[in-house]
């Protein structure tokens, strides 16, 4: 999950106006919260704060609340046919959840005019009201942040989009998502194989603000009518939390020698008739199969079956290959010294290794684009040890 918040059941959502004399202009902030211990809270939040300098009362317009208790909330879910809302909290309330989460929180004052300001609020409120709050939630195209940017690019007559739109400093959807998750590193690798070349697209500054971090800085270098759009960040509470990396790590070379490594002693493991070799080269093969397998065939039901549009078309379907599954019948037989020759299995192996051979020579071609060599270098090695050895015991 990306920018997103869990609500309590039954929480309330207020929608009363801020600002209690319309007369007055409203003062309007973005708060930014950095990231959280939770998985889903890994790429930070942020909120449009407005103020009524007349009551003294602040609140918070929050995007990308989620709540668990909601029907049928898991197989939405895993149907990328999520509805998230807006919601609207004193910020106050805001504040002290963040700073017991331990989490940093920034302010930027927005120099808006008094129309941009009203139109801004006269917006929020109307978002807020519960025929309006729900929408189509999205990882990286509407998200709490990207909602925050369009409502302050709304109220700009899109002079943010103009600013930031075409600049980039050559990120993608998949590597920013895979940094921001670099401290959860099992998580981080299991959305990298889910990933598919969609989000390998350059981006440019207006894309990459799904990161809220990364908003801040559009917002910084933004200008309103000549003069700048937001006062200098005012830092209100530090954060404790483990930040993340300017870059994700670079996996090619460890994969490639772990792809290696593990191909290597697979090959000398298989060779051996000893049961104590036999059965844990066999065992590690049925896991890897398993895994390639049901990795395969999920891989398939994010592409026909969901509308997660990131996970369509996923290369690594060439190596996490559903036919992996046929080849258990084989390696049980292989585990129990009971191996004979079985043709099919052989011809099915050899077709994972083709396939995963493709995936490699893929990379010369420019239609395929996604950014897996370092999966390809350590599934193809693996895949290549075992056609061998499955075609040594029989």
């Amino acid at each position: 999950m990306v920018c997103a918040h869990a609500q309590a059941p039954g929480e309330a959502v207020s929608v009363a106006s801020p600002v209690s004399d319309p007369r007055s202009q409203p003062s309007v902030s973005l708060l930014t919260i950095g990231p959280g211990e939770i998985f889903f809270e890994r790429f930070g939040h942020n909120a449009i704060v407005v103020r009524d300098p007349a009551s003294g009362r602040a609140v918070a317009y929050n995007y990308g609340i989620f709540d668990f208790d909601q029907q049928d909330f898991l197989l939405n879910f895993a149907r990328g046919r999520m509805r998230y809302r807006m919601a609207v909290d004193e910020l106050e309330d805001d504040l002290d959840m963040y700073r017991e989460e331990r989490r940093e929180i920034v302010e930027q004052r927005l120099a808006l005019t008094p129309e941009q300001a009203h139109d801004l609020v006269a917006f929020l409120e109307w978002n807020a009201q519960p025929e309006n709050a729900h929408y189509h939630y999205d990882y990286f195209e509407a998200n709490c942040s990207t909602r925050v940017r369009d409502a302050l690019d709304r109220a700009l007559g899109g002079a943010l989009h103009a600013q930031s739109e075409g600049r980039s400093r050559g990120y993608t959807y998949r590597l920013d998502a895979l940094r921001l998750m670099a401290p959860e590193p099992v998580l981080m690798l299991l959305i990298d194989l889910g990933l598919g070349p969609y989000a390998d697209q350059r981006i440019d500054f207006w894309q990459e603000s799904f990161v809220p971090a990364t908003l801040v800085d559009v917002v910084a270098g933004a200008d309103n009518g000549g003069a700048p759009l937001a006062a200098p960040p005012v830092t209100l509470a530090r954060g404790e939390v483990e930040p993340s990396p300017v870059l994700p790590p670079d996996l090619r070379w460890p994969f490639l020698g772990l792809g290696i490594a593990l191909g290597a002693i697979l090959h000398a493991l298989g060779g051996s008739a000893r049961a104590s070799r036999r059965v844990p080269f066999a065992t590690f093969a049925l896991l890897f199969e398993l895994f390639c397998g049901i990795g395969g065939l999920l891989l398939l039901f994010l592409w026909f079956g969901t509308e997660h549009r990131a996970a369509w078309r996923n290369e690594n379907l060439l190596l996490l290959n559903p036919l992996c599954l046929a080849l258990l019948p084989a390696w049980f037989a292989v585990a129990r010294g009971r191996m004979r020759n079985r043709p099919l299995a052989r011809a099915l192996a050899w077709v994972v290794v083709a396939t995963a051979a493709f995936a490699l020579f893929s990379k010369i071609l420019s239609t395929f684009a996604q950014a897996n060599l370092h999966w390809i270098v350590l599934f193809l090695p693996i895949h290549l040890a075992l056609a061998l050895r499955l075609r040594r015991a029989a």
